[in-house]
C-alpha cells in the first residue's frame, strides 16, 4: 500500500475559516468587497506597518494596477528579475512595456545588485520601474539595490508574492518600495485560495489603484466612466479566509523554518548539497525549502521522489530562457540558469513533521549516494 501523498506546498488551515466564511455570508455581503476585505487589508496594514492596503483577486494583478498607476507604459523599460514566476512578468506586456531581466547573484539567488547598475546603463532608455522578486521567502540584497534605484530615479515594486512574513533589518518584505505585493494563491504561506494585496505608503497611488480595480467607475449615482479599469476586487467570502490564515502567519512561519532545519540537519553532511543562503540581516518565511545538487540530476531525484508518491518541483526557469522572451533584453552571468539546470524544490507544506522529512531525505540519499 502507497504511503500518502507528500505535497509540495498545500494549503494549511488554521481552522477559523469556516466560522468567518458563515459570518460573511450572515452578513449577506457574497460579492466582492464588504467587512472581511476591510479586516484582511488591516490585518496587511498591521503586519507591515504599512499605512495602505488594498485586497485584490491575485498578485499578477497588484503588479499590473501598480505599473498602470505609475504611468508606466508602452515601449517604457521595466526592469526585473529573471529568477522568477510569469507571474511577476505578464504585467509588464500587460502595459505593453518592454522588461530588462537581470541575472541572480550566488549570495541570495535574487537579483544582482551589481548586474542591476550595469543594466542602467546598457538600457536603450531609461528604465522606468524594478519589479524585484523576493525568491522562495528569501530577501534580496536591499540596501544596494534601493541605493541604485534611489540614485537613478527608479521606481521600486517589490515582489513579495512568495516572502510574506520576511523581514530585513527588521523591517517586512514589500515594504521598501514604491509598491509591495503579495500573493493568496493556494501553494503560498497563507491562502484564500487565490488573491493578492497591494501595499504602498502614498496613499494616493493606492487610491488611483483601488479606483481602477473597481472598473474605474467614477462617484456618480449611475455608472460613469472617464477612464477604463478592470474587475481585480477580492471576493469578501475569500478574505474571510485571509483573514482566518493571518491569525496564524507567525506560526506558519516557524514551521517552515523548522521543516527547512530538519532537511538541513539531515542532508548537511552530503557536500554535493547546498541549499538556499539567507543573507545576515533578514529572516526568511522560508516558503519552500530548495537546494542544489553538484553532480546528481535533479530530474532524476524528481522522478525518485514520485515513484513515492512524493511531489517536488524544479527551481524557476529564468524568464530570459522561456521561448516567450527569446531575444528579450537581459543581463546575465549564468547563475539563474545554473541553479534551474542544478536545483529542486522539495516539499515543505506546513502539516509536515519530521519523519515526513526523513521520508523525503532517505530517498535522496539512496539516489545520491
Amino acid at each position: 500500500m502507497s504511503q500518502s501523498r507528500l505535497f509540495l506546498s498545500p494549503p494549511h488551515m488554521s481552522g477559523r475559516e469556516q466560522s468567518y466564511i458563515s459570518e460573511a455570508f450572515e452578513s449577506n455581503y457574497i460579492a466582492p468587497l464588504g467587512p472581511m476585505v476591510d479586516r484582511f487589508e488591516e490585518s496587511i496594514r498591521d503586519l507591515t506597518k504599512t499605512p495602505n492596503a488594498l485586497a485584490l483577486s491575485s498578485a499578477t494583478a497588484a503588479l499590473h494596477l501598480a505599473l498602470r498607476v505609475l504611468g508606466i507604459g508602452n515601449g517604457d523599460i521595466v526592469l526585473a528579475s529573471t529568477f522568477t514566476f510569469i507571474g511577476s512578468i505578464a504585467p509588464i506586456l500587460y502595459q505593453n512595456a518592454v522588461p530588462f531581466f537581470i541575472d541572480s547573484d550566488t549570495k541570495s539567488w535574487n537579483l544582482d545588485p551589481d548586474l542591476l547598475e550595469e543594466a542602467i546603463h546598457k538600457a536603450p532608455s531609461k528604465p522606468k520601474a524594478l519589479i524585484l522578486t523576493h525568491l522562495y521567502g528569501q530577501c534580496a540584497d536591499l540596501d544596494k539595490i534601493i541605493s541604485i534605484c534611489d540614485a537613478h530615479g527608479i521606481y521600486l515594486i517589490e515582489d513579495a508574492a512568495e516572502s510574506l512574513g520576511t523581514t530585513y533589518k527588521d523591517k517586512q518584505s514589500g515594504t521598501f518600495g514604491t509598491f509591495g505585493i503579495y500573493s493568496f494563491n493556494g501553494n503560498k504561506i497563507l491562502t484564500t485560495s487565490g488573491g493578492g494585496m497591494l501595499v504602498s505608503p502614498h496613499k494616493e497611488l493606492i487610491d488611483k489603484a483601488r479606483f481602477y480595480s473597481t472598473q474605474a467607475r467614477n462617484d456618480a449615482p449611475h455608472y460613469e466612466h472617464t477612464e477604463y479599469g478592470y474587475n481585480y476586487r477580492l471576493s469578501n467570502i475569500l478574505a474571510a479566509i485571509g483573514v482566518a490564515q493571518m491569525e496564524v502567519l507567525e506560526k506558519r512561519i516557524q514551521k517552515r523554518r523548522q521543516i527547512f532545519e530538519w532537511y538541513h540537519e539531515t542532508l548537511e553532511d552530503i557536500q554535493e548539497i547546498a541549499f538556499m543562503p539567507e543573507l545576515n540581516n533578514s529572516v526568511g518565511n522560508r516558503w519552500l525549502s530548495t537546494l542544489t545538487f553538484a553532480n546528481t540530476s535533479p530530474e532524476k531525484i524528481r522522478l525518485a521522489l514520485e515513484e513515492y508518491n512524493i511531489e517536488s518541483r524544479p527551481l524557476w526557469k529564468p524568464m530570459h530562457l522561456q521561448p516567450l522572451f527569446k531575444n528579450t533584453l537581459s543581463l546575465e552571468n549564468g547563475t539563474s540558469q545554473t541553479l534551474f539546470e542544478t536545483g529542486l524544490c522539495l516539499p515543505s507544506g506546513t502539516q509536515m513533521e519530521y519523519d515526513d522529512v526523513l521520508r523525503v531525505c532517505s530517498i535522496l540519499k539512496k539516489v545520491i549516494i
